[in-house]
């Protein structure tokens, strides 16, 4: 497999993820060669940070709170390649929190259970009305270092 500079040791990284989501590839995210196009897998990531955001009660009423997840960046590494009707489970986990960010990771793996895609990105809690970053408070840390 491919290295990523984002994991260094596979085995170890893969067997640290507990969340995870089905996704079933529907005709619309594959492309005129057949296969999943490249945007699709970020959608994914979309789909499955929500759902883990969720699962932590970090992503609730964007009204009442002082800070909302921004994606600050977002990276994908294409392993193999991915069809119409594949089935796909998707996990997601929080590699590292910081004070006012959260790095996460993602792989997906083919019915095989063989590693499809992973992923990283950035997320950065900031206020909605300043668009500054805020802390993440020692609950919202807990919460998802769990995960």
């Amino acid at each position: 497999m491919k290295t990523n500079t984002y994991i260094n040791d596979l085995e170890k990284w893969r067997s640290e993820f507990s969340f995870s989501i089905p996704i079933k590839i529907r005709f619309s995210e594959t492309d005129m060669f057949g296969h999943v196009n490249n945007v699709s897998p970020f959608i994914y990531f979309e789909e499955a940070r929500i759902e883990f955001l969720k699962s932590v009660n970090l992503f609730g009423d964007l009204e009442s709170t002082e800070g909302i997840p921004i994606v600050a960046d977002l990276q994908c590494d294409f392993l193999q390649q991915m069809y119409f009707n594949n089935n796909l489970n998707l996990f997601v986990k929080a590699n590292h929190v910081g004070n006012t960010s959260i790095d996460l990771h993602y792989m997906g793996l083919n019915a095989k259970d063989e590693i499809t895609i992973t992923g990283r990105g950035r997320l950065v809690y900031v206020n909605p009305k300043t668009g500054k970053p805020v802390s993440l408070n020692k609950s919202m840390k807990e919460k998802l270092l769990e995960k």
